[in-house]
């Protein structure tokens, strides 16, 4: 996704892998499972991945968020 490499800063860190981890495990227990499922993953991606990327000056002039590129 080269058009939107120039909204970008820096990308998710090490602790979001981490949290993204964590955050599906707990989804799964209170979903009445002991294991994850991919389906897990993909539930917490967006609410633990936004907040983790640093947006360029660029995306914020052009009203651009982190929920907007992760959801391309």
């Amino acid at each position: 996704l080269k058009d939107l490499a120039h909204y970008i800063t820096f990308g998710a860190s090490p602790r979001a892998s981490i949290n993204l981890i964590l955050t599906a495990r707990a989804l799964a227990f209170v979903r009445g499972r002991n294991y994850v499922l991919p389906q897990d993953v993909r539930d917490m991606a967006l609410d633990i991945m936004q907040h983790r990327l640093v947006l360029s000056y660029e995306a914020l002039s052009d009203n651009v968020s982190a929920a907007d590129i992760l959801k391309r």
